[in-house]
């Protein structure tokens, strides 16, 4: 099977030396592309360049992708070649990206590196592009896998997060985790948790498993 896997952070630029990004690092997916390459898959891994995992990745192809929109580009660019049987999304992609700089009076700042001498700065943000709202037109054949990272709320506020997720993305399955969840990892559908994993390593037992028998 050929499988997608995206994992690690993007970054959406401030100026042309600053950026926003989080603190992704990367190292699940390159354990799922290392475990699915050798299950025999043909693993395409997209990884982010801010990814701080330096672990060896086996994958058939290893892409780097920079911003959310450059993600998407390269994803497009796979889903034109055909045959993907499954897409694990699991990077950790930016909400929100730079729309404007501005001063103190309200002065739009355009220098490619903004001086630490312009006082006291404005961000303006606005919504980065939503990948995995786009997974599902891209590959409409596919086992989508989207992932859920919580920090606020309770276990039962993040699943049913993670249930709206694929509700709204046309996803098969959610990986839900953070601290809002608790320790480890559920992977539900739509409706209900259909497994409870306490480790990545047992994640990643549980997917192989699931993808190896499609």
């Amino acid at each position: 099977m050929r499988i997608v896997i995206t994992c690690g952070p993007s970054y959406e630029p401030v100026d042309e030396v600053r950026r926003l990004t989080n603190f992704s690092t990367g190292e699940l997916g390159v354990l799922l592309a290392n475990r699915l390459t050798a299950d025999g898959h043909e693993v395409f891994c997209l990884k982010g360049e801010a990814a701080t995992y330096t672990g060896i990745c086996t994958a058939k192809r290893l892409i780097p992708f920079r911003t959310n929109d450059d993600l998407l580009q390269k994803l497009q660019a796979i889903a034109e070649q055909g045959n993907v049987g499954a897409v694990l999304h699991c990077a950790a992609l930016c909400d929100f990206k730079v729309k404007r700089v501005q001063n103190a009076a309200g002065e739009a700042l355009t220098e490619r590196k903004v001086s630490s001498r312009a006082g006291d700065l404005t961000l303006v943000l606005e919504p980065a592009s939503k990948v995995i709202s786009r997974l599902r037109p891209l590959f409409p054949q596919a086992q989508l896998i989207g992932w859920k990272f919580e920090m606020d709320g309770a276990c039962d506020d993040a699943l049913t997060k993670g249930q709206q997720q694929i509700r709204e993305n046309e996803t098969d399955l959610c990986v839900v985790n953070g601290r809002a969840f608790g320790q480890g990892f559920a992977v539900s559908d739509r409706q209900a948790v259909v497994a409870s994993l306490a480790s990545k390593a047992a994640l990643t037992d549980w997917l192989s498993a699931r993808l190896s028998s499609k």
